[in-house]
C-alpha cells in the first residue's frame, strides 16, 4: 500500500520537488481518507459515540498487536502517564525517576500524578542512562518509582531494565510514545513495567486524527483502576469509588484508528526502517554524527536525530531548509529548565552533559513512511553538501 502511494508520488516529484515533510498527512489521507470516512460513518450509524464498540474493538486489537493482556484507550499520552501511576499508588510528593530529555508531557503526567520528578543524565543514544539509574537507586532505596522513556523509536535495554526493577522493587510506567512495536532482541517495549502509556498523537507511528492515548497492562486489578480513573472514578454507573479524570478514547478517533491505521502499522514501520538503513549508510559528512539505534534494540524510527556541533546548528537547519527539507528540533530545552517547572519540587541527580549536548546538537530529519526514494536522496545531497563558513 505505501509502495504504491510512494509510486505515484515518486512520478510526481520528478517533475517538481516539492518541500520534503517531517510528517505528510496529505499523502497518508490520499491512501487512507476513504477508510477514514468509512469508520466515522461507521460510527454515526452506531448511535453510540463515548466508550463503544469500536473503543472496545481497538483496545482488543491493539492488545493484541502488543501481546498484551489489556489496552486502556485514554484521551492523550500524557493522561496515560497519570492514569498509569494513579493506578499504581503513586502518593502525592513521591519521587519519580525519569529522564530530562523527552516531550514535556512526560514530567507533567508525573506532576498532575502527584510527583516530584527526579531527573538523570542520558545515555550517547539519548535514552535515560540506566547505569546511573543503578547507582541512583543503590544509594536512595527511598526511590520507588520510575518512568523511562524509550526515546526516538529506540528500546531501552529490557534485560537491564527488568535487573533494576527486580532489584529495587521498581513500579515502572514505561513511555512507550515513541516506540509502539520496538522491541529489544525478541522483547517487546511495555513487557517491564506493570502498566506503560502510548500517545496517538498525530504524528506518532499510530497517530489519531486529532489526540489520544492508552495504558496496557497484564494486571487485571490494573487494567480495572485506569478503566475507573479514566472515566470520573467510575466503577459502575453513577458510582465514584475513585476521584478520576475525564480521559475516555474517543469512538471515532478508535474507529479510525483500528481500521484505517493499525492495519497499516507493520508496513509503515517497515518503511521507517528502510529509510533509516538509508540515512546511516548514506550520510558521510564529518560534522554530522549518526547517534544510530543501541545495541539490540530493534527500533521504530520514530525520529531520526542526527547531532552537528552546536555553534553550527542553526547554520545546518537554514541550509536544509534552503534545500526544502524539513527538520525539527527534538529538544530544544531540557523539561527541568522550562518556566512551567518553576516553583514546582523537581530534582535533578549529578551533571546532564550528555542531555545538555542533545538540546544543543540534534536535529530531527524527515522520516515519515512516505518518503519517496528521490526524496531520500534529496536528504542525503543536501545532508552531505552543507559547506559551514
Amino acid at each position: 500500500m505505501v509502495e504504491q502511494v510512494s509510486a505515484a508520488i515518486s512520478a510526481k516529484s520528478a517533475v517538481s520537488d516539492e518541500p520534503i515533510l517531517l510528517n505528510d498527512f496529505r499523502r497518508q489521507w490520499a491512501e487512507t481518507g476513504s477508510e477514514v470516512v468509512d469508520a466515522v460513518g461507521r460510527v454515526g450509524r452506531s448511535g453510540r459515540y463515548i466508550l463503544g464498540d469500536e473503543v472496545r474493538g481497538f483496545e482488543a486489537e491493539l492488545a493484541a498487536f502488543l501481546g498484551r493482556q489489556a489496552v486502556v484507550g485514554c484521551a492523550c499520552g500524557m493522561d496515560a502517564i497519570e492514569i498509569a501511576l494513579r493506578a499504581l499508588g503513586l502518593r502525592p510528593g513521591e519521587r519519580v525517576l525519569t529522564t530530562p530529555l523527552s516531550a514535556f508531557a512526560t514530567s507533567l503526567g508525573i506532576v498532575r500524578a502527584g510527583g516530584v520528578p527526579v531527573f538523570v543524565d542520558v545515555d550517547a543514544f539519548g535514552l535515560v542512562d540506566l547505569g546511573q539509574c543503578r547507582q541512583v537507586l543503590s544509594a536512595d532505596r527511598r526511590l520507588r518509582f520510575f518512568v523511562p522513556v524509550h526515546l526516538f523509536g529506540h528500546s531501552l535495554d529490557l534485560g537491564v531494565l527488568e535487573e533494576l526493577r527486580q532489584a529495587f522493587d521498581l513500579r515502572i510506567v514505561e513511555d512507550c510514545a515513541h516506540a509502539l512495536g520496538a522491541r529489544c532482541a525478541d522483547r517487546p517495549v511495555g513487557s517491564v513495567g506493570a502498566v506503560n502509556a502510548l500517545s496517538f498523537y498525530p504524528t506518532k507511528n499510530l497517530g489519531a486524527l486529532g489526540d489520544a492515548g492508552a495504558m496496557f497492562t497484564d494486571d487485571v486489578g490494573l487494567e480495572a483502576r485506569g478503566r475507573a480513573l479514566r472515566d470520573y472514578g467510575q466503577v459502575g454507573k453513577f458510582r465514584h469509588d475513585l476521584l478520576g479524570l475525564n480521559s475516555r478514547l474517543d469512538e471515532l478517533q478508535a474507529a479510525i484508528m483500528r481500521t484505517a491505521f493499525l492495519p497499516r502499522l507493520g508496513a509503515w514501520t517497515e518503511r521507517r526502517g528502510r529509510i533509516a538503513r538509508a540515512y546511516l549508510e548514506g550520510i558521510r559528512h564529518p560534522l554530522v554524527r549518526l547517534p544510530g539505534a543501541p545495541p539490540g534494540s530493534r527500533s521504530v524510527w520514530h525520529l531520526f536525530p542526527v547531532l552537528v556541533p552546536a555553534e553550527l546548528r542553526p547554520a545546518f537547519v537554514r541550509h536544509l531548509g534552503e534545500a526544502q527539507v524539513t527538520t525539527a528540533i527534538h529538544y530544544p530545552e531540557l523539561i527541568h529548565r522550562q518556566r512551567a517547572l518553576a516553583g514546582v519540587p523537581h530534582e535533578v541527580l549529578r551533571p546532564l552533559a550528555r542531555a545538555v549536548e542533545y538540546c544543543q546538537c540534534e536535529v530531527s530529519l524527515p522520516i515519515h513512511p512516505y518518503l519517496t526514494h528521490r526524496e531520500i536522496e534529496r536528504v542525503l545531497d543536501a545532508v552531505n553538501s552543507w559547506q559551514p563558513r
